[in-house]
């Protein structure tokens, strides 16, 4: 995605602007519109601190309104194809358009419960959460006074709206909304950094496992780029695989046959999805250790 450049926006004609940012909100460019003529903004932290202020000086009917342009989570708009570009693939980020069809069911008799109660969809940022941290919030927010969860959704529509806006639009600053996940491995049996090791993540619910990224280690024993980085790491379960009995066969290190320790599995959750999480391994042929660090 090319960003653009706050400087550029700030001189853009108004009309090119809220195009531009329309769809920052779901189908609400008027808050783009709302907050053009106070321009020039010195940073994105300003834009969207008045992007925010506009919605919260807005009536309730615009407010009500904003909460229901949001589509459902797995409903009939993701079915269809009519949904948002943004929501597409904030929902596909979560795997919620490869869902099984028992939890597809539960969603759907979640989404008709919550709008019969609350007269809006459930909203929640979806980049934060794995599958089971979704269903978990919204079996929790449906039990809420309407009050409260009015607040709540209006809440998750500002966190959507904050990872739009940082990765639509490059100024002097990022907004506080990615979190980190990295690993390094050890090769404690020879003192060095594990150059080559293959490392697989994948996220762990109850629907099954999800694929989320895979990685081979550099020179250094680290992967040449954060496993999730630039984003928020969606709060789950995780398992780390590292491929030791693999690296340990291709330098020539003695091992067993079959090895005593192969593919060596590290699980673990993310309860921050701004935190940065790092998992690294220290490991030789018979032995490994992690823990957290940073």
């Amino acid at each position: 995605m090319t960003q653009l450049d706050l400087d550029a926006l700030n001189r853009a004609p108004s009309s090119e602007f809220v195009s531009a940012l329309g769809g920052i909100f779901e189908h609400a460019p008027w808050v783009a519109a709302a907050v053009a003529g106070r321009r020039p903004y010195g940073s994105v932290a300003d834009l969207f601190a008045a992007m925010r202020q506009a919605v919260l000086d807005s009536d309730e009917e615009h407010r009500l309104g904003l909460l229901r342009g949001h589509p459902e989570l797995a409903g009939a708009a993701a079915k269809s194809g009519n949904m948002t570009a943004e929501s597409v693939a904030e929902q596909g980020s979560a795997g919620l358009d490869r869902l099984p069809s028992r939890r597809v069911a539960l969603f759907e008799e979640l989404n008709r419960a919550y709008r019969e109660r609350f007269g809006f969809p459930f909203i929640i940022c979806v980049r934060r959460h794995g599958s089971d941290s979704l269903l978990r919030e919204f079996q929790r927010r449906i039990e809420l006074k309407p009050e409260a969860e009015r607040s709540t959704a209006l809440a998750e529509v500002f966190r959507i709206a904050a990872l739009r806006l940082d990765a639509a639009v490059q100024g002097p600053d990022r907004l506080p909304v990615a979190g980190r996940l990295s690993t390094h491995v050890l090769d404690t049996a020879n003192g060095v950094p594990a150059e080559g090791v293959a490392v697989a993540l994948v996220e762990l619910s109850e629907a099954g496992e999800r694929p989320v990224v895979s990685a081979v280690t550099n020179a250094n024993g680290r992967t040449d780029s954060p496993l999730v980085g630039d984003r928020p790491v969606p709060r789950a379960a995780y398992e780390l695989r590292f491929s030791l009995g693999e690296y340990f066969r291709a330098r020539g290190t003695p091992i067993a046959d079959p090895p005593f320790l192969d593919l060596v599995p590290i699980r673990f959750g993310v309860a921050d999805p701004e935190g940065h999480y790092h998992v690294p391994l220290a490991a030789s042929p018979w032995s490994y250790s992690t823990y957290r660090g940073s």
